[in-house]
């Protein structure tokens, strides 16, 4: 009992969900970008809808349709005559071909919308396209006819005028009021083409009366066979001016080369240059080191040769000093030996006695005597004499035997002498002794 109003609950349920969005689906339909839902309610109210968004619509009281605010482009391909005159004033039209692109899209206002949906987008699409290329093309061709062919081909080189725009006023003034659509619309239609300036005003009332308006013409190609000839000669001029822009490149280029190697060349002049006074000073730092070289070597044969000097004069000091020495020596052992023989003489005359001196003074005799004589000869021998009253006697005995005894002192001392001189007599009284 109880199971069955559970299952009824959840088939209640599960149909709810699937209902509900069903019927929502009914009343909320999707709006896409880039179109335009219309709906008519039952007693003749319409409502617009924008996408992205919802329309809210009610089936059997509503009926609707959707629109594309998309931009369209059409293609123009306009032939005609221009407006030129010669000189005189007589019609010489040139015959011209334009190729451009035309926008237009449905308008802003719901007005032009509902226009749109009943005039326009009620025609089969094809039917649509041709309809917007007939109208601007009869509007391009009217401008042509209206325009010289410099005016087609002129270029706007005037800078475009600013915007109206809220203007600056000093702090505590009110701002003067921003500027109108039409004035906005004026400034664009003066810095715009003069062909679209002039189809735009010449197909703005048969778009209107289709519930479009025009964007924008962008003219593709000019084409006239004074255009062409135009172009060639510009192109002529254009290579011309390239022939002599490559030309003045060239001979500045030359002109540059010939700098450069002139340039080059100096440089190598002077490093030339610089080599050479760089090998003056090498060759005379060399000249200045042979020379110190030379003097080196005379300082170190001058130092050898002093070196030489000193050894030879060191050598001849020791040379000196050992026979100085030697001398020394000699001189030491033959004065050891005089002392010696002295000693001895000394001791054999201390031995022998008064008989051993006169002995040797009676054997030296001959030798003495003339020495002797010749010593007396010299010696100064002088006795005075001063008489005695009383003994005059012996006064003559002492001088007699004063000056003998001064003789006696003379001989003993030249004995002496020939004693110690004489080396000979050692030897020889060594000799006699040992022939006695």
């Amino acid at each position: 009992m109880t199971t069955i109003p559970i299952l009824a609950i959840l088939a209640v349920l599960i149909a709810a969900l699937i209902l509900v969005p069903l019927i929502v689906t009914l009343f909320l339909r999707d709006v896409d970008a880039g179109t335009i839902r219309i709906v008519t309610w039952w007693g003749g109210a319409t409502r617009f809808y924008r996408g992205p968004g919802k329309s809210y619509e009610v089936p059997l009281l509503t009926n609707s349709t959707t629109l594309s605010s998309k931009a369209i482009n059409v293609d123009l391909d306009i032939t005609d005559q221009t407006a030129d005159l010669d000189s005189n004033g007589v019609p010489q039209p040139i015959k011209v071909r334009v190729l451009a692109s035309a926008i237009v899209s449905v308008g802003d206002s719901d007005a032009l919308i509902k226009t749109a949906a009943n005039r326009f987008f009620a025609k089969e699409e094809a039917e649509q396209m041709s309809t917007l290329i007939d109208l601007l093309s009869s509007s391009g061709r009217r401008a042509i006819n209206l325009l010289t062919h410099d005016q087609l081909f002129s270029a706007r080189t005037a800078a475009p005028r600013p915007l109206p725009a809220a203007a600056t006023t000093p702090s505590g003034a009110p701002p003067l009021p921003l500027a109108t659509s039409e004035e906005i619309s004026a400034a664009a239609e003066e810095d715009d083409d003069p062909l679209a300036i002039i189809i735009r005003k010449a197909c703005s009332r048969e778009l209107t009366d289709l519930g479009l308006i025009f964007n924008s013409l962008n003219i593709k190609v000019v084409q006239s066979e004074v255009a062409d000839a135009r172009r060639r000669m510009s192109a002529a001029e254009a290579a011309a001016n390239a022939d002599i822009v490559a030309a003045q490149q060239a001979r500045r280029a030359k002109e540059a080369q010939l700098d450069a190697e002139r340039q080059i060349s100096n440089k190598q002049r002077e490093l030339e240059q610089t080599r050479l006074a760089n090998a003056v000073l090498i060759a005379e730092a060399e000249a200045k080191k042979q020379d110190a070289l030379a003097g080196q070597r005379e300082s170190e044969l001058k130092a050898t040769q002093i070196t030489e000097a000193q050894a030879g004069a060191e050598a001849l000091r020791i040379k000196a000093q050992a026979s100085a020495r030697a001398e020394a020596i000699r001189i030491t052992t033959v004065a050891e030996a005089n002392a010696e023989s002295i000693r001895k003489v000394n001791e054999a005359i201390t031995a022998g006695g008064e008989s051993y001196f006169r002995y040797r003074q009676i054997e030296m005799l001959p030798q003495l005597a003339p020495v002797i004589a010749d010593a007396l000869a010299k010696a100064r021998l002088v006795t005075i004499h001063s008489g005695d009253h009383n003994g005059g006697n012996g006064s003559s005995a002492n001088a007699a035997g004063a000056t003998t005894n001064q003789i006696a002192s003379v001989i003993q001392t030249v004995l002496a002498a020939q004693l110690v001189a004489k080396t000979d007599l050692l030897g020889g009284s060594g000799e006699g002794s040992a022939k006695k």
